[in-house]
């Protein structure tokens, strides 16, 4: 499947997604749990809102990771957290936020344009010249 997100719109859901994650505990009503329920929004909401400060993408402010390395991240990351619930044993007081969230990071992951799971892998030699690798020719074996 062809990536349909555009890096813009990647950017932009990035710095969303972040903040609300951040702020979930207190927009969803689960500020007084404790563990992993309270504490992993809160700590994958300022690594993706870190990310989307240094990501290569029109919102990013340092311009320092590619955006192929943070749509990886994120899916590792969206998995990871889709998953919590069920790893740590809290689906019965609350899971719907890091269900949405873990699937919206893993989506945005894998669909963003340049991502490393959907997009043709391009490789930029000394020279500044970029090359797909479709276009690369296999060496005859003799």
């Amino acid at each position: 499947m062809k990536p349909f997100i555009s890096t813009k719109v990647y950017g932009f859901f990035n710095y969303a997604l972040a903040l609300t994650m951040i702020f979930s505990p207190w927009l969803f009503g689960f500020k007084d749990q404790h563990g992993a329920s309270f504490l992993l929004p809160l700590y994958l909401g300022w690594l993706q809102l870190i990310m989307a400060i240094f990501s290569k993408h029109e919102w990013g402010i340092l311009k320092v990771f590619p955006v192929s390395m943070h749509a990886f991240i994120d899916v590792i990351v969206g998995s990871f957290l889709f998953a919590t619930p069920f790893l740590y044993a809290y689906t019965d007081e609350i899971f719907a936020p890091q269900l949405i969230f873990g699937a919206l990071l893993f989506l945005l992951g894998i669909f963003v344009d340049g991502s490393p799971l959907t997009s043709t892998p391009t490789h930029v030699f000394k020279d500044g010249l970029e090359e797909h690798t479709s276009d690369v020719k296999e060496p005859m074996s003799h």
